[in-house]
């Protein structure tokens, strides 16, 4: 044992950082840890007492503002894939909104693209489908006038509830008509011009007789309708290409319901 100690004593004063000089590698220095102490505790009592003067409701808005301020920065592809194809959208409306009022491009061509619009509109269509209601006097014709009544005033009823539900502008800031008002066509998705002349061209291709120039002519038609929405910037090149789909599935519709030529009489009766 007393060989040892000297032995343990030499190795002590042999180890370098036994050293004056290394010794703050081997463990902190007191007034260091004091220091650093002392300054967290001045510190947390200054932030107590800036709470304690500060009033409940800066408390609370530095409470919520982490909350309200985060940002996603992690966001999911569909979020990404949703926002770019609403900003292209957005972008490609108001490029082909040519006609959107007199200082556009083709600002002079404005009231024919009006006009081929006011063709697709519900008033006309329903007034036109009432004056032939009555002159009609077969009663195949009056089964068919009958059943494209149903689908107008389907049509009307789901675009504006459609409408109310989506409660989308359009790329422009434009007024509606006094026609849009009655028919409740007061929003941007979806297109009712361009759901309306989708059923029309739908039905007639399946219940009138119509040779093939006709035909296209019917197709053109309603593309022509729809896009002319967008040119003079009320919808938004989506909302008129849901305005097509919708029209299919309200005519898909109407086919379902489709009311049979006593039912049609019984109803005219009525009238």
């Amino acid at each position: 044992m007393p060989a040892s100690q000297p032995r343990s004593r030499a190795r002590d004063r042999n180890n370098v950082l036994n050293r004056a000089e290394f010794l703050s590698l081997n463990q902190p220095l007191k007034g260091n840890q004091e220091s650093r102490s002392s300054g967290r505790k001045q510190s947390g009592q200054a932030g107590a007492a800036g709470a304690q003067n500060s009033s409940p409701k800066e408390r609370r808005q530095s409470q919520q503002l982490p909350e309200e301020d985060c940002m996603q920065l992690n966001p999911s592809f569909k979020g990404i894939a949703f926002n770019s194809l609403l900003a292209i959208d957005i972008c490609m409306s108001k490029r082909l909104g040519v006609c959107a009022n007199r200082a556009s491009s083709w600002g002079g061509a404005r009231s024919m693209i009006n006009l081929l619009g006011i063709t697709g509109h519900g008033i006309p269509w329903i007034a036109g489908t009432l004056i032939c209601l009555v002159k009609s006097s077969t009663l195949a014709g009056q089964e068919v006038l009958m059943n494209l009544l149903l689908a107008l005033l389907l049509d009307i009823m789901i675009v504006a509830g459609l409408q109310k539900l989506a409660k989308r502008k359009g790329p422009y800031d434009i007024n509606p008509g006094l026609l849009d008002y009655l028919t409740m066509d007061t929003y941007a998705f979806p297109a009712g011009h361009a759901s309306r002349a989708a059923m029309l061209s739908k039905f007639f291709l399946n219940h009138l007789v119509l040779a093939i120039p006709l035909r296209i002519l019917l197709v053109l038609w309603a593309l022509c309708v729809g896009f002319s929405r967008v040119m003079i910037g009320r919808h938004h090149i989506t909302d008129v290409l849901s305005g097509f789909v919708f029209g299919y599935l309200q005519f898909r519709l109407v086919e379902l319901i489709w009311m049979s030529s006593n039912t049609c009489q019984m109803l005219i009766s009525i009238w």
